[in-house]
């Protein structure tokens, strides 16, 4: 264990992420050859952005400590030197230096989503325009997690004064290129507006890139890297164009009434006209020429598939660049309807130089050309089915930059497409998750002379399968309750006893606890992680039970303590790559710095589908497209997982929005759930082997995602095969597992039965004392939960943990930290001191309600002994904002402790334990996120 490199970053893992974060950028305007800068160019460079770059989104999925940070205005120093106007970019340094960024305040979810713009003055942008000929204009965005972004200025539009900015420029500018420093997606309509015609010529989504953002985007502007990004999102002409617009974000129940007619699905079936910038596209400096030389239908290893054969030419004369081969499949529309367009398979090529060639070759599994019939209307209900008619396959650079690929068929007979001649079950499984409520869906009805359909609806096939009647006949078999007998984890280990017999051992209530995770800020692990789970008592321990610890991700480690690490770029930049090669080998690295840290779990990556672009945790989520999505999914968990990490893709399923993620219902059909939603994390399972899931916090069709038998059992480990562990998210809710109804938190016997492993999370030090009151020994007792299916989740659990970094690592139990007082000090504000065996601190007396920064008191203790540190405290907050503060007592850390909001209700925790010889020191909290309040702390003698 490289225990002294806690907190160190890894060596080589910030150049790559600046390498990935140039694959994704995204070109989607280039003319006159605006960009690439030269060195012959003089440019000027508008929008306060430029000096405060954005890293990343917020929330759980951005909190990352880095050791540095970087911005556009530097990356463009450096490369353009004396050519980059200097005297505006002082401008905006004062004038950013009066404006400090606003983080709102920094409590959760506060941070706005765009920082606000300075005006420009006619003389200013006139100056710039004559010094310069080049202009360059950034606009900002971010997002993230317990806030959606919103159809309005400053969110998924322009503010007024970007607006204005834009103007100026371009009233001065004959060359002018918008530079997209955001999380999501954002109203693009503006471009095509007559006052910016002539002028805007260039358009670059460079996203959010992680540590090396800056840098980056300032390769791809200056040459030193080509773009070669795609679109993973359509962007529409209107925000009303979506079809999930309608309704989203309702807080009580969310309908996908247009089912698996989701982004480029939708608009290629139905109103391509709608469409302002495809779903694939992205522009380069160089050019490309694309030659489908044809396709085969071949079978290895039992399996068949279409493989598609392209050439790929870089047909330019000045720069290198990679180019991505996309195939779609256009299937018949049958008695099932179909999308006009499906990505099926894509590769990117290497980097080509200026004529060079590379031959591409596409594979694509028969299994990816099937839909699923969740009503029978094929005559095969619950079965993925190739209905008779043509599958033809279109090739190219985006879904609208296709051509037709011809197949070789007998007696190499050139055929357009692969015809079957009659429907053809190709996987029959069972019915899972299907809604209980009646919907109507959206399907293509009559075609119309334009090739596109009209809109009709159908009823969506209601739920038939008795989930009480399921559980009953899959139970497992309980393992009779040995007690101890002597075996301890390591012998699990050597191969000496099963994991059966270890856990055939643990008693109830041993059980129990170990289906309770700790956190976050837990002692136990890695301090500032996530969570502690596994060997979280001190039964557990007894028997070698190593803690296993989780972190926060995926765009990096987070630890509250302030502890660095590398900050990567974003999920949707990644996805735009295309590069699944090079998102593992990304991964790889992250997953040697997550060891490092000891850590056993990255909470990521993320992989929800982009249902509509105001989701404010899309920047954590890849795409809108599912095969796009699982492939990067798979990329992640396989990097990660080659230096013995895991990866825990979440949030499993449709946390498609931030608005009410805790109470609304998602209303799917089995179809979409299966085709769209779904495929994602079945990809990451088959193709990537993931070892860790984590739930999401809101319903799907009536069940919450932790509770749901037909989730987390019947289609994850009995489908997919998945072997591993699965999490609730933090603090997520339950329902009954066979009835459904009301959510609770305490309801962990319907978490045990539908087979989520773990909740997430119990207060630190509370597993053993059941410090959430949850009803799993109750449960036991009273017959509704049955002794095998805890064990069960006890057995994944151990089964993870022999695989993960953990049980290599020796366990250390928390230190009790042992202060020595200084030899000479001046007190710092009010002096306290000990009567008998405990010392008050009346913090909320002293200081009021308001804590923020670093609060100092000097304490005089005289009795020498060991203390338990307890903490009296409270917050307004909901109980999902997330606040740390750390406590020092001369400068020596003795905790760092983290409080949900408690919505004003004082709560009580134990956050140390420290050996404290008699004499005067300086206590310090430091409140690294505000929100806590506290009323006292308190140092009691232990055995008191």
């Amino acid at each position: 264990m490289e225990t002294n490199k806690i907190g160190i970053p890894m060596e080589g893992l910030a150049q790559l992420s600046r390498e990935a974060a140039a694959q994704g950028a995204v070109l989607l305007k280039n003319e006159d050859g605006l960009l690439p800068l030269t060195a012959d160019d003089t440019v000027a460079v508008f929008g306060r952005t430029q000096i405060d770059y954005y890293r990343s989104g917020t929330g759980s999925g951005g909190a990352v400590n880095v050791p540095y940070t970087t911005n556009l205005l530097a990356g463009l120093k450096e490369a353009l030197s004396q050519n980059l106007n200097g005297k505006l970019a002082k401008v905006y340094e004062d004038w950013v230096r009066e404006h400090p960024f606003d983080n709102g305040g920094g409590g959760w979810a506060a941070e706005p989503w765009y920082q606000q713009e300075m005006s420009l003055t006619d003389s200013v942008v006139k100056e710039a325009a004559e010094e310069s000929g080049k202009a360059l204009v950034i606009i900002g965005r971010t997002a993230g997690e317990d806030k959606d972004y919103a159809d309005e200025p400053g969110s998924y539009r322009l503010t007024q004064a970007e607006e204005d900015m834009l103007y100026q420029v371009c009233r001065h500018f004959e060359k002018v290129a918008v530079v997209f420093n955001v999380s999501n997606i954002m109203d693009m309509s503006w471009v095509e507006e007559e006052r910016f015609a002539g002028h805007l010529k260039a358009l670059l989504y460079v996203w959010h890139g992680g540590i090396e953002g800056g840098n980056a985007a300032a390769d791809v502007l200056t040459g030193r890297v080509t773009p070669s990004g795609k679109l993973s999102d359509t962007i529409a002409w209107s925000l009303a164009d979506y079809p999930s617009t309608q309704g989203y974000g309702d807080k009580v129940k969310s309908v996908y009434k247009e089912d698996i007619y989701v982004g480029y699905r939708y608009f290629e079936t139905f109103c391509p006209q709608k469409v302002q910038f495809p779903f694939g596209y992205g522009l380069s400096y160089t050019d490309f020429a694309i030659v489908v030389e044809g396709g085969c239908i071949a079978e290895e290893n039992g399996v068949k598939y279409v493989e598609i054969t392209a050439e790929v030419t870089n047909t330019g004369d000045l720069y290198s660049g990679r180019e991505v081969v996309q195939v779609y499949l256009e299937a018949p529309q049958g008695k099932l309807g179909r999308p006009a367009r499906e990505l099926v398979g894509f590769q990117k090529t290497k980097l080509l130089a200026c004529h060079e060639r590379e031959t591409v070759r596409v594979r694509i599994p028969m299994e990816r050309l099937a839909a699923y019939d969740d009503a029978g209307l094929t005559g095969f209900r619950s079965c993925y089915v190739l209905e008779e008619g043509e599958y033809r396959f279109h090739v190219g650079s985006s879904v609208r930059g296709t051509v037709k690929a011809f197949l070789c068929g007998e007696g190499q007979r050139s055929m357009e497409a692969l015809e079957l001649p009659q429907t053809v079950p190709f996987l029959k499984l069972e019915e899972a998750a299907a809604p209980e409520e009646a919907f109507e869906r959206l399907r293509p009805g009559q075609r119309k002379a334009d090739g596109t359909y009209e809109a009709a609806y159908e009823p969506v096939p209601v739920r038939t399968v008795d989930i009480a009647k399921r559980i009953r006949e899959r139970l497992p078999r309980d393992i009779p309750m040995t007690g101890d007998k002597g075996i301890r984890f390591k012998d699990v280990k050597a191969g000496n006893s099963t994991p059966e017999q270890f856990i055939a051992q643990l008693s109830e209530k041993e059980l129990a606890e170990i289906v309770r995770g700790e956190g976050m800020c837990s002692a136990k692990v890695t301090p500032g992680t996530a969570a502690a789970f596994g060997g979280v008592s001190d039964s557990l321990l007894g028997y070698g039970l190593p803690v296993g610890c989780a972190a926060d991700g995926p765009s990096g480690i987070r630890m509250d303590t302030g502890a660095k690490a590398t900050q990567v770029p974003i999920g949707t930049l990644l996805a735009c790559s295309f590069d699944t090669e090079m998102v593992e080998t990304l991964f790889e690295l992250q997953g040697q710095e997550l060891v490092r840290n000891e850590i056993d779990t990255l909470l990521g990556p993320g992989i929800n589908i982009h249902r509509n672009p105001l989701n404010g945790r899309n920047f954590e989520y890849f795409s809108e497209d599912p095969l796009l999505t699982g492939r990067m999914a798979a990329a992640t968990v396989r990097g990660i997982g080659r230096n013995g990490g895991v990866g825990t893709v979440k949030h499993y399923a449709c946390n498609n929005q931030e608005t009410a993620r805790h109470s609304v219902n998602a209303v799917v059909s089995e179809r979409a759930l299966r085709e769209i939603y779904l495929k994602g994390f079945e990809l990451a399972v088959k193709e990537g082997h993931a070892g860790s899931i984590m739930t999401a916090y809101n319903a799907v069709n009536g069940r919450w995602s932790a509770s749901s038998y037909d989730l987390n059992t019947t289609l994850l480990r009995r489908e997919w095969g998945f072997d591993g562990i699965v999490m609730t998210d933090w603090w997520s809710q339950m329902n009954d597992v066979e009835k459904g109804g009301e959510p609770t938190i305490k309801d962990t016997r319907s978490m045990v039965r539908s087979q989520n492993d773990i909740f997430m999370v119990v207060n630190n030090n509370g597993a053993e004392l059941n410090a959430n009151g949850d009803n799993t020994i109750a449960s036991l007792a009273a017959g509704t939960l049955t002794l095998g299916e805890l064990q069960r989740c006890a057995l994944n659990i151990v089964r993870f943990l022999l695989k993960a970094p953990a049980s290599e690592r020796e366990y250390r139990a928390p230190e009790i930290r042992k202060l020595s007082p200084a030899s000479v000090r001046e007190t710092a504000g009010r002096q306290l001191v000990q009567e008998g065996e405990s010392l008050t601190v009346p913090i909320q007396e002293i200081c009021g309600d308001e804590l923020s920064g670093r609060k100092e008191f000097s304490v005089q203790v005289t009795r020498t002994g060991v203390y338990d540190l307890k903490v009296r405290m409270m917050s307004l907050n909901s109980d999902r904002a997330q606040m740390v503060c750390q406590a020092s007592m001369d400068s020596t850390v003795i905790s760092t402790f983290q409080l949900n909001g408690t919505s004003g209700n004082y709560v009580l925790q134990k956050i140390a334990r420290v050996e404290i010889e008699a004499g005067q020191y300086e206590l310090s909290l430091k409140f690294i996120s505000p929100g806590i309040q506290i009323d006292w702390m308190e140092f009691t003698l232990c055995g008191n």
